[in-house]
């Protein structure tokens, strides 16, 4: 099992669009491709306001690979994209960590 930690920056003034974006269309997306999405978050103290912070699960760096490329080719999500980048892009970074649990954590 590995867990990958994904952070957006939003571009000024997008935060708002940005999780419609992900609550009207892309956790929908996801699902249709079996990407099961373990939680979001923001920042409550601290960190940035203009950051969204999300943790998925996949069973291997093959899967994850298979439904990232998947997902990316999906016509809905691309015309999600184009429609939500119609003003703008969202964001202005994404960052994207590899996780792997360690032997003693209650979350394998």
């Amino acid at each position: 099992m590995i867990y990958e930690l994904r952070i957006y920056e939003a571009a000024p003034g997008k935060m708002p669009a940005l999780h419609a974006r992900f609550r009207d269309h892309t956790m929908r997306i996801f699902g249709n491709h079996g990407m099961e999405v373990v939680g979001f978050w923001t920042y409550a103290h601290g960190g940035w306001s203009d950051q969204l912070v999300y943790i998925m699960r996949f069973d291997s760096m093959e899967d994850r690979a298979a439904k990232w490329a998947a997902f990316g080719a999906d016509e809905e999500w691309r015309e999600v994209v184009t429609e939500s980048h119609r003003d703008g892009s969202l964001t202005t970074r994404i960052r994207s960590d590899i996780l792997a649990a360690t032997d003693y954590s209650p979350m394998q």
